[in-house]
């Protein structure tokens, strides 16, 4: 919820600064919040249903697996809808959220740190999350908690911390939006689709150590490994389509669009 707020201050924010509507965007933000956690829920339902899963189970709102990569995609959905509905021009609302979407996924991960979620594979490396004698972490890791350990040992087992490299990631995405906003001659929805092949393609990447803890899989990926292929791919696509059809972002053209919207 708080990474939720930070998110949309910041790129409420942006859009200030860019002359755009704040008060249609915060209609747009409520829209976003509901989607979100429907998105959440529902996205990994197909995955549960493949595993054999029955459809009332799979269907019920407040059990099962819960997804940031569908809380992402039922907010944007959800948030292009009401964008279409108020008026608000499509691409730079979604370029401005694309800041919000980096800031909160930072500030929503320490979240998952503080009841110690989204643990991965076993690591002998310095910066492993190590589990002591009587750690209670979250209920998805309560295989890897202990009451005691050998001699001579000090924790139950040490693990990669994906929420913090998840976190750390969308902090330097975070970072690589403004330079490429700041730097680079940009087209309207490349920014967005910036975010979304870096955090498609991060996911991808981190969730490999995530396959057997507990996560909804296909084959042999997890859903969440699944869609950031996907969505790093269909970004990358999309930046390129959207050099070729859409104008150069510029002040001039921003009044354009807030003229049209009018």
């Amino acid at each position: 919820a708080i990474g939720f707020v930070a998110g949309a201050w910041l790129a409420t924010r942006e859009m200030k600064k860019r002359g755009f509507d704040t008060v249609k965007y915060q209609s747009v933000l409520t829209w976003g919040l509901i989607g979100s956690l429907l998105g959440a829920r529902y996205l990994t339902m197909p995955a549960q249903l493949l595993e054999g899963v029955p459809l009332l189970q799979a269907l019920n709102p407040i059990s099962g697996n819960f997804s940031i990569m569908g809380g992402f995609a039922g907010g944007i959905l959800a948030g292009w809808i009401r964008m279409r509905q108020v008026g608000l021009p499509i691409w730079p609302t979604l370029d401005m959220s694309a800041f919000g979407l980096a800031l909160g996924t930072v500030v929503g991960r320490i979240g998952d740190l503080a009841i110690v979620e989204h643990l991965g594979k076993a690591t002998t490396a310095w910066w492993g999350y190590g589990i002591r004698p009587g750690f209670d972490v979250a209920p998805q890791h309560d295989a890897l908690e202990c009451a005691a350990v050998e001699a001579g040992e000090m924790f139950c087992g040490v693990y990669h911390h994906v929420a913090a490299y998840d976190m750390i990631g969308a902090a330097f995405l975070l970072g690589l939006l403004y330079l490429l906003y700041d730097r680079i001659e940009l087209r309207y929805g490349q920014l967005f689709f910036a975010w979304v092949t870096w955090y498609g393609f991060q996911r991808f990447l981190l969730d490999s150590m995530r396959y057997g803890s507990g996560d909804a899989t296909v084959g042999a990926l997890t859903w969440n490994q699944l869609v950031g292929l996907l969505a790093g791919i269909g970004g990358l696509a999309a930046i390129w389509r959207l050099g070729k059809n859409q104008r150069i972002v510029s002040e001039e053209a921003d009044r354009a669009l807030i003229g049209a919207s009018t």
